[in-house]
């Protein structure tokens, strides 16, 4: 059996969880799959937010604060271009800009998003294998009442305050799974499935044909980590969504979505009172610190799945 763990993961959220697993784990035997159903074109560049997020972050190049984009970067190109009158609601860095500029052209050149990945984190001094979930194209679509959103629209644009009835992850019944995924979930010592958003950023990986079978055959425990503490979401709108789409918006929610593949949940101290709904879905619930506010907290969270592997 091989000795890989696979990491399944999308948001800050994931990248601080890896920034924790990363030292404990040799870089040949990490790998991790990105949700890429976020990726957007702006201003002709092809961006993928949540790629760049885990690649920066496990560079040690993050702003801090944020958790995506680049630590100090300037914004001198955005600023001119918004006098040019081109939108400035994306927030993109200059030397960021780099990033999207080199991807985009290697893109035209016929190269797969999943080489790019590769040579991009390589060249910021990243060891460990960063895939996207699939070279070809899938768009997380979200129907609400001001009508069907793009996600960047609706997560960065209009700053997730619409109510979101419904969630399309068009293109992936066409998609393929990056090279290596389905082979790597099937072998791995175990998988980890990130605290992310388990609709926004964990659902588009999961609707790619062969995942969800790919986790259920693997032959090491699927361990995710709930995202949720005591009903809320730390970060971002997990906990608004999940209820506006009528699924119950606490772990135990988490652990319904993931029932079928997956082996344990790790749990907050906060959430100890959801271990027998958790349990009755056939999946093992592990009680722990999960919030991730500094280093220390995030290498210990990480320790902690890593026994449970």
């Amino acid at each position: 059996m091989t000795s890989r763990i696979v990491a399944l993961a999308g948001g800050v959220g994931a990248a601080r969880f890896l920034a924790g697993l990363a030292p404990l784990v040799p870089p040949r035997d990490l790998m991790i799959v990105v949700n890429t159903g976020d990726d957007t074109e702006l201003h002709g560049l092809h961006i993928s937010p949540d790629l760049d997020t885990v690649t920066y972050t496990l560079a040690g190049v993050a702003h801090p604060q944020q958790g995506w984009g680049l630590g100090g970067d300037t914004f001198a190109c955005l600023e001119s271009l918004s006098r040019l009158g081109a939108p400035d609601w994306f927030r993109l860095g200059d030397r960021d800009l780099a990033t999207h500029l080199y991807r985009t052209s290697r893109l035209r050149a016929g190269a797969p998003l999943s080489r790019v990945t590769q040579e991009i984190a390589l060249a910021l001094g990243v060891r460990q294998t960063i895939l996207p979930m699939s070279d070809d194209e899938v768009k997380t679509r979200l129907r609400t009442p001001a009508g069907e959103l793009e996600f960047q629209e609706y997560f960065v644009k209009r700053r997730h305050r619409d109510t979101v009835k419904e969630v399309r992850y068009r293109g992936a019944s066409r998609a393929r799974p990056a090279p290596r995924v389905l082979a790597a979930l099937r072998s791995a010592r175990g998988v980890v499935v990130c605290p992310s958003n388990p609709v926004l950023s964990i659902g588009p990986i999961l609707a790619i044909p062969g995942v969800r079978l790919a986790l259920r055959q693997s032959r090491g425990r699927v361990v995710a980590v709930s995202p949720l503490v005591a009903g809320r979401a730390l970060r971002g709108p997990a906990d608004r969504l999940m209820r506006s789409l009528g699924l119950r918006a606490d772990a135990a929610g988490v652990a319904e979505l993931y029932r079928d593949f997956l082996d344990v949940l790790v749990m907050d101290h906060a959430d100890r009172g959801l271990a027998p709904d958790v349990r009755r879905l056939g999946v093992e619930p592990v009680i722990t610190d999960t919030i991730m506010d500094t280093a220390l907290r995030r290498r210990a969270l990480a320790r902690a799945v890593l026994e449970l592997l």
